[in-house]
């Protein structure tokens, strides 16, 4: 591995500031596996495990190519110590976990295997029409997949893409054709780093003259020579965060195979050229073609997820460590002395709760629903990863920010979380786009999916119960998804782009209350699961905290529509106060619980220094 040592060395780990225990304080390992359980099989151990090897630790001054180099280099090590490329390929809460972890170590890593594991192998899995694969050189390592559908001119929008793939029935195979610069594949991980690559590319399947829509067909890039005939690769600027070998692919006349084609119940095609369809819609094709989406959301909200929390666990750390002048001359305190410094940790830890409550839910209804409701659990994952990424940008931001200059160097794990979490923000659907989406889908639904209203004057939020605090987000919720109506109802008629328009403010807030709701019951039901009176005491402070400051900014609303007093909502910053005043005592159990591994942490300059 290029720049690093190529065995797992033992690490001196410093002896780290520890939250005290005692029958009276909250239990951070009962944390941990609270905010860790993710259903059967869980996977989180082995990830877990991963950060403690050095070879996954940050190695500064390596050049962009050394970097993607490296890369490459620790998926074939992930792909060695985990053994089984097809069963995690098949696994969605072992994907999202592997993300999870992965992040924190290096973002370019948690790209590449998602590509690799999810939509490459994964999208070559879930075809069960064709004739078997042979995958040995995949799960081997000896080709790296990548996944090639979105174009220069078209993202969001991208079943309108028009590369295409002509059917020879002459060959009895295909012929995959990029028409111009606007349809070059864009921006997938195609370069030269990692050896041989191959490819699932998203084209047109024209038969005949017919189009049929977007299918995904398996095409080989490269080889030890660099790429195959036809193919040209051209290497993208650098982005921000962990560098990924991101370029622009196009193809002139590439004749592919008959097996090229990833069959499936939205087509089929014979060698001679007769298709076959379950599915009328081709833009329902195309969905189904790129079913691996919904897993590649998961993943997307994990990483920023992992992410966040490790900002989080490394800025607590740093405030118990980094001591600076007292008011008292002569004196020095932590930094976490300072309500000012701590308050914020604990606001975004009540988040990083909530955001990971959220995710084992959604993941388990993603993956457990019904085929009657697997509409709903999709929807319910694009609207997760749009609020969960959102808040990890927040999150880390903030933890950074305490860290002060420190923060700003990668070698301290923390300065390329925050760019990692704008390209999760923008992959898989870019947020905006797919909550526009959501909330179209929310506004046109039979009913509103919400709890029933509180009525008029009873919250009483002096001394804020976390159930009612809840009731009253159902409120505000149901106000937003009214007014979304109104406003479409009270647009021109005749002109639905301008009726949208109108109403699309009001529905992306119904959609950003819609999915802080979810949070709060997954945060309820973890809750409802811890029978140590201490630490269920600290998870329902910290439920209080994420509604309140949820509901802060909402309750000019609430109070205008007679479902607060006006005493009340004067006193929503002295609760917020009250409850953080109470978790203040356990920030570092709370950093502890989100159970970074002790040999990840020391190898931070930041935080082994002292």
């Amino acid at each position: 591995m290029t720049g690093a040592t190529t065995g797992p060395l033992r690490t001196v780990v410093p002896a780290p500031y520890r939250a005290p225990t005692a029958p009276g304080l909250p239990d951070s390992r009962a944390l941990t596996a609270l905010l860790l359980r993710d259903g059967p099989g869980n996977p989180h151990a082995f990830w877990r495990g991963l950060l403690r090897d050095e070879r996954l630790h940050h190695h500064p001054r390596l050049r962009r190519e050394e970097r993607h180099r490296e890369t490459y280099d620790r998926l074939r090590l992930v792909n060695e110590r985990h053994g089984d490329a097809i069963a995690l390929a098949r696994d969605p809460r072992g994907l999202a976990a592997a993300h999870e972890w992965l992040a924190v170590a290096d973002g370019a890593l948690a790209t590449v295997a998602g590509i690799h594991y999810n939509l490459f192998l994964g999208s070559l899995l879930d075809d069960d029409r064709s004739a078997p694969r042979d995958l040995r050189d995949i799960t081997a390592m000896d080709r790296v997949g990548t996944f090639l559908c979105t174009e220069y001119d078209h993202g969001n929008d991208a079943a309108a893409l028009r590369t295409t793939a002509r059917h020879d029935p002459w060959a009895r195979g295909f012929v995959l054709h990029t028409p111009d610069r606007g349809a070059r594949k864009y921006m997938p991980n195609t370069g030269p780093a990692g050896g041989p690559k191959s490819a699932v590319v998203a084209a047109r399947l024209l038969v005949a003259g017919e189009d049929h829509g977007v299918f995904l067909f398996l095409t080989p890039l490269s080889d030890a020579d660099g790429p195959l005939p036809g193919i040209r690769i051209e290497e993208l600027p650098d982005r921000v965060g962990s560098p990924v070998d991101h370029c622009a692919t196009t193809f002139d006349g590439v004749r592919l195979p008959y097996t090229a084609l990833l069959q499936g119940a939205h087509g089929t095609l014979t060698p001679d050229g007769r298709f076959d369809s379950t599915v009328r819609s081709p833009r329902r094709r195309f969905l189904s073609a790129i079913g691996r989406v919904t897993t590649g959301k998961l993943c997307m909200s994990a990483a920023t997820l992992g992410g966040a929390r490790a900002a989080l666990a490394i800025a607590i750390r740093h405030a118990h460590q980094r001591h600076i002048s007292a008011p008292a001359a002569g004196r020095r305190v932590p930094l976490a002395a300072h309500r000012s410094h701590t308050g914020r940790l604990l606001e975004a830890v009540a988040h990083a709760f909530a955001m990971t409550f959220l995710h084992r839910r959604t993941t388990a209804a993603a993956i457990d629903a019904p085929a009657a409701e697997r509409a709903e659990a999709e929807r319910e994952a694009a609207i997760a990863k749009g609020w969960i990424t959102w808040q990890a940008r927040q999150i880390i931001t903030e933890a950074r920010e305490r860290c002060g200059a420190r923060g700003l160097f990668p070698v301290n794990g923390l300065a390329e979380h925050a760019a990692n979490t704008e390209g999760a923000i923008t992959a898989e659907g870019d947020n905006l786009a797919i909550w526009c989406k959501a909330g179209a889908e929310l506004l046109f639904a039979p009913t509103p999916s919400v709890l029933p209203a509180v009525p008029p004057g009873t919250s009483d939020v002096a001394d804020p119960d976390p159930d009612a605090l809840r009731a009253l987000l159902a409120t505000a919720e149901t106000c937003w998804h009214e007014r979304a109506r109104a406003d479409l109802r009270s647009g021109p008629r005749g002109d639905s782009l301008a009726r949208w328009n109108g109403a699309s403010g009001a529905v992306l807030e119904l959609v950003a209350l819609h999915a802080a709701g979810r949070a709060a019951d997954a945060f309820a039901a973890a809750e409802a699961t811890v029978g140590h009176g201490p630490t269920r005491a600290v998870l329902s402070d910290l439920r209080r905290l994420f509604l309140l400051r949820t509901l802060a900014g909402r309750t000019g609303e609430l109070l205008a529509d007679g479902h607060l007093r006006a005493d009340q909502v004067r006193d929503v910053p002295a609760a917020v106060e009250r409850t953080i005043a109470r978790l203040t005592p356990h920030l570092a159990c709370l950093g502890d619980a989100f159970g970074l591994p002790e040999e990840y942490l020391a190898s931070l300059p930041m935080l082994s220094e002292h």
